[in-house]
């Protein structure tokens, strides 16, 4: 590449200037396939898979994948969408800056494998975003508990609820209001990792509906995390229990704190 420019700037200075600009000219335009092949890629993964076809299937993945190709195309990140696992192969994945798992629930692989190349891609330094329901996926393998940060255990009915700030400092919360009010599946999340730092929480005491749950719902914290960041076997790991609505990704709201979770798991500043 520096080579390149240094061939630019000589041609700039040559006597015959038609030749130097067609010497420019065509020296730019082999630059496009550089700058496309630089520019960070992400995955956003969705499969939502149960042998007997009764697992929960949200309304709101087309939402969520057309939120973040808008992302991408505002923050120059490439994205890709799939919910196909056979797309998790050592050598296919070299190509991901961040995986997000975008509401896919239950199985989301379908060979050992495939969960290999997941895990030799977070051991790798890079980096991985779930959303929502993304905390309901692998339920049998402990491993995917500790690197999302936790497991997905039940949900009162929704309603509106206040979330809290817990850490102003992380760039995903950062310019969000201290206190906000929200309408969403509320998640408990258990088998919570100790390491994980949460940015938003809700006081659950103030949830209704806690008493038809089947959890013990004095066992989770009071204040509640719905979302949070850590770093896992070399990897950046952000999750958002928020999301259920389809009509809330083009909230500013959340929108912005999805972009910037994928762009702090990217280690790329806003």
């Amino acid at each position: 590449m520096q080579e390149l420019l240094n061939r630019i700037c000589a041609a700039m200075h040559s006597r015959r200037p038609k030749s130097a600009l067609q010497f420019v000219l065509v020296a730019l335009v082999s630059l496009v396939p550089l700058i496309a092949t630089a520019q960070p890629r992400v995955l956003v993964y969705t499969r939502n898979y149960t042998p007997d076809g009764k697992g929960y299937v949200h309304d709101n993945i087309a939402a969520s994948v057309d939120a973040m190709k808008k992302m991408g195309a505002e923050k120059q990140f490439a994205v890709d969408a799939s919910d196909d696992p056979s797309i998790f192969t050592e050598s296919n994945l070299k190509k991901y800056a961040v995986i997000v798992f975008s509401n896919s629930n239950d199985q989301a692989f379908s060979t050992n494998e495939q969960r290999d190349a997941f895990k030799h891609f977070i051991e790798s330094g890079r980096g991985f975003v779930g959303i929502h329901s993304a905390s309901g996926s692998e339920r049998d393998w402990p491993w995917y508990w500790s690197m999302l940060g936790g497991k997905f255990a039940a949900h009162p009915k929704m309603q509106p609820f206040i979330v809290v700030v817990a850490d102003a400092s992380f760039p995903a919360v950062r310019n969000l209001p201290a206190r906000f009010e929200w309408t969403d599946e509320c998640y408990f999340s258990d088998h919570l990792n100790p390491d994980i730092r949460p940015v938003l929480v809700t006081d659950r005491s103030k949830l209704v509906g806690t008493d038809q749950m089947k959890v013990d719902v004095a066992s989770f914290p009071t204040m509640l995390p719905l979302a949070w960041y850590h770093e896992f076997d070399g990897g950046r790991e952000f999750y958002l229990a928020l999301g259920h609505n389809k009509e809330d990704y083009v909230s500013p709201t959340l929108y912005g704190i999805i972009e910037k979770g994928i762009l702090w798991a990217m280690k790329l500043k806003e």
